[in-house]
């Protein structure tokens, strides 16, 4: 009785037969598109998505949504105690089940791994789980920061990986990952974020064209600007980040940059979510689309104005590409040594 057999509406149908997973494409899979699943005796009878990162953001919302739709999801948090696990466990379906997983750490993902060995059906994995970082100019930043986003945003996705494709060789899954519009194009104060993004996103890529030979489908979100967990948490954010990058600073940085400047880049956090989309809609239907689509696009970028900077950036000159961005993000902060230089030249 977990899941419905009775077909309502236009949806998709999964049959699983024989350890494999047969795809019809619907006309057109949005939001709006039922799922629906029917089983049959065989080895198993209930396929499995497993995903990362669901403590918060899109992965919190990827959760409640597939669970919704009436999958069996192992939803991996970070901290099975921390109020995102708890919400997920009060709204959600006794089909979505939690695991403890850290990305980062070896034996918690062979330890998640584990809990398929006794449910052969594993069909998709997305790896959602990510850091930001602090969106500053790549100059300020400590290594910390950028060890940190390697650390988590690629290596953490490969490691997943790596452990969970012996099951979806058996299956012939999906393998998803939750790259980022920073990874495919260069934008001003995600140097940390956007290099990590971007060896995600050839990494998936990569992936994509290997494990083709074992009927493994391999996809890249590239997902705009959304209101999501660290969005919203702007503050806490910077104060939590703000003693780590004043204390790293070179004091000649300190001073070219000025104070004023340092200071700008958290009011830049703090306007953040007015330009973020609060609907996740989109990236949640790219993502659907991904694991259950018969041929699934090998990148999508959900969201207003993920598609479009790509575009000016892969045909267009660089001079014009960095012109554009340079006016989509432009701010009014100036470093200090830079605003001194152009009042003496007005003097002259």
């Amino acid at each position: 009785d977990a899941i419905s057999s009775e077909p309502r509406g236009h949806g998709l149908s999964i049959f699983v037969e024989h350890a494999k997973v047969q795809l019809l494409e619907p006309s057109d899979l949005n939001l709006s598109a039922y799922c629906h699943i029917y089983f049959r005796q065989t080895h198993f009878s209930i396929v499995f998505l497993m995903l990362s990162g669901s403590d918060t953001g899109i992965g919190h919302a990827l959760a409640k949504y597939l669970d919704n739709l009436g999958f069996v999801v192992f939803a991996g948090v970070l901290n099975k105690d921390g109020p995102g696990a708890e919400e997920l466990r009060r709204t959600c379906s006794r089909r979505l089940s939690l695991l403890q997983l850290d990305i980062t750490n070896l034996i918690s993902c062979c330890i998640a791994a584990l809990c398929f060995l006794l449910f052969p059906g594993l069909w998709g994995v997305v790896n959602n789980a990510g850091v930001l970082g602090f969106p500053a100019d790549g100059e300020l930043l400590p290594m910390s920061t950028y060890r940190r986003c390697m650390e988590v945003n690629f290596f953490g996705a490969v490691e997943v990986s790596k452990t969970f494709l012996p099951l979806l060789r058996k299956s012939q899954g999906r393998l998803v990952n939750m790259s980022s519009m920073a990874g495919g194009i260069p934008l001003p104060r995600y140097a940390a974020y956007g290099a990590s993004k971007a060896a995600l996103s050839m990494f998936s890529g990569v992936m994509r064209q290997e494990l083709s030979k074992w009927g493994i489908k391999v996809a890249a979100i590239h997902p705009s600007g959304f209101r999501t967990g660290w969005v919203l948490r702007g503050t806490g954010l910077w104060q939590r980040l703000q003693k780590e990058l004043m204390e790293n600073l070179p004091a000649d940085t300190r001073q070219d940059y000025g104070e004023d400047y340092l200071l700008g880049l958290k009011d830049y956090l703090l306007h953040m979510p007015a330009y973020c989309d609060a609907d996740l809609s989109p990236v949640l239907s790219a993502i659907l689309h991904a694991l259950l689509a018969k041929r699934p696009q090998g990148l999508y970028t959900p969201g207003r104005g993920a598609y479009v900077p790509l575009c000016i950036f892969c045909y267009f000159p660089l001079w014009f590409y960095d012109f554009f961005i340079g006016k989509m993000l432009s701010t009014e902060s100036v470093p200090r040594v830079l605003r001194t230089s152009e009042a003496e030249s007005k003097n002259l």
